[in-house]
């Protein structure tokens, strides 16, 4: 019996008789008798069919539909045929072999279930009689058909593949004669089947390897990073931040280049932030550059390393950390990847400009800064009359009004309201830890007055001018003085209610009712 390390053998009970013939088993495949699929209205029973090893049926003793008992085996006839028998003795399956010299059969490591004669040459396979799988290694030749049901898949002649119902109506036909299929390893690593249409001189891509060009280590080039923008789908490289500049101006392919190198720093190294980035790491690097520590170990422990110029933190629940070496570092950023990264340079970071503050005169970049400038006046405004109020001793004001007929317990919203105001603190430092936090809700620890924000004493203070410029273009507006602006004036900013709109930016509750 043939085996490997890599697969084993589950064997539906088999009967011979005459014992001169053998069965060799396969070390990727077993015949087993698994439960019949309910899906095929068939009843219970099982079904007799070659697994993958793990449990995948890929052939079975003539279709899906063809059950057994739980008594059922395959008989090998004295006359060269593979039976397969329910209990009672009746046939349900034959291979039709009988006369034709059969003394063995075997499974093959492809999954191919073969009889042969006397001189081992293969008289009947399960390869040239498929069911509803094929599978790598197996030929699909005309006039043969994948049968489930009612419906069936045949190749008709070279190039035409059709789907039937019920053997009669084609309601899907890929006429193919005058058309080229081919496999191209393209330019930028990704490997594409290719269609073209004869005398067309054009092809059409119809699958790719890697649906996210971006995936594709080294696309970019040493240190470069990966991207897309909104206006095309076709990704973009560029350099991690202004620290770098590219090998080649004329191909951003190439990569990327310090322009300071770390040993020639005359200050000292530092570790440029990358969100939504990671640095692609696969096989072999997986087993030599993965390891378990927490983002900020993660970029630290790049920072003192000498073999690291950087470093990605995942943020998917692994708590994985990839520590790059100085070989070969392929970037990717995306906005939907959850990691983290950073890169080695020569003090101090000069980050990339970011496309959103550009304004280059165009309508639409100073439509956002008016956006963003209404935005915090709103905020602020928003702010300030929840602190008056609170201050007033008027909680109710400030919580929800569908909560007010409600058995809320008023210090307990009282607290809620103390500790959110402790959470905004301009400072990081005069933030509570989230253990004090859990302490003072639950009335533990006495929470003490904190300080108003600085943007709120700014606009209380009678007028603030909000300046922001880009490119050489200023824009102002001056906030009107929040102590002008009475609490009733926006009776309906409510702390449990504030939230931002998905239009833009604006409170949602003060949308509602201006």
């Amino acid at each position: 019996m043939r085996q490997s390390s890599t697969f084993s053998l589950l064997l539906l009970p088999l009967t011979r008789s005459k014992s001169s013939l053998s069965y060799r088993p396969s070390s990727s495949y077993s015949l087993y008798k698994n439960p019949s699929d309910p899906q095929e209205s068939v009843g219970s029973g099982y079904v007799a069919a070659v697994n993958y090893f793990g449990g995948v049926p890929i052939w079975t003793a003539g279709n899906p539909s063809v059950v057994v008992d739980a008594g059922g085996i395959f008989h090998f006839r004295s006359t060269g045929t593979l039976q397969l028998v329910n209990s009672s003795g009746s046939v349900v399956w034959d291979s039709n072999t009988g006369h034709l010299g059969v003394t063995s059969a075997s499974l093959d490591d492809s999954g191919n279930l073969v009889l042969r004669n006397g001189t081992g040459f293969p008289v009947w396979s399960s390869f040239q009689n498929p069911t509803d799988t094929i599978v790598p290694n197996q030929n699909f030749t005309v006039n043969q058909a994948l049968q489930s049901g009612l419906y069936s898949f045949r190749l008709r002649n070279p190039g035409n593949l059709t789907l039937r119902w019920n053997d009669s109506i084609i309601y899907w036909n890929q006429e193919g004669t005058n058309i080229l299929r081919f496999l191209k390893l393209d330019s930028d690593g990704n490997l594409r089947i290719y269609s073209s249409a004869l005398g067309s001189g054009t092809t059409t891509m119809r699958w790719a390897a890697l649906t996210d060009q971006c995936q594709v280590f080294g696309y970019c080039g040493n240190l470069g990073i990966c991207s897309y923008n909104d206006s095309s789908s076709n990704p973009i490289c560029g350099c991690p931040s202004e620290n770098f500049e590219p090998v080649d101006v004329n191909d951003s392919r190439k990569g990327c280049k310090r322009k300071v190198e770390i040993e020639n720093c005359p200050g000292s190294a530092t570790m440029l932030e990358m969100d939504h980035a990671k640095f692609l790491t696969y096989q072999p690097e997986l087993s030599s550059q993965v390891f378990s520590v927490g983002i900020s170990a993660c970029r630290l422990n790049c920072l003192v390393s000498s073999s690291c110029v950087a470093s990605t933190s995942l943020s998917d629940g692994t708590g994985l950390c990839y520590l790059k070496t100085p070989d070969f570092v392929s970037g990717y950023q995306n906005p939907s990847l959850p990691s983290t990264s950073y890169v080695k340079v020569c003090g101090p970071v000069q980050p990339n400009p970011s496309a959103n503050l550009q304004i280059d005169g165009n309508s639409k970049g100073r439509l956002h800064v008016w956006l963003v400038i209404l935005v915090v006046v709103v905020t602020l405004v928003g702010l300030v009359a929840i602190e008056s109020e609170f201050e007033k001793g008027n909680v109710k004001a400030i919580v929800d009004k569908r909560l007010v007929d409600q058995d809320v317990d008023m210090e307990q919203a009282t607290r809620a309201i103390q500790v959110s105001f402790w959470c905004i603190q301009e400072q990081p430092s005069q933030r509570p830890m989230m253990g004090r936090v859990v302490q003072m809700l639950e009335g533990i620890t006495e929470i003490e007055k904190p300080p108003a924000p600085k943007a709120i004493t700014e606009v209380s203070a009678g007028g603030t001018s909000i300046n922001m410029s880009s490119n050489g273009s200023a824009f102002s507006t001056f906030a009107a003085s929040a102590s002008a602006l009475l609490p009733h004036h926006f009776p309906h900013f409510k702390l449990l209610e504030f939230r931002l709109c998905l239009q833009g930016g604006i409170p949602t509750s003060y949308l509602h009712h201006c």
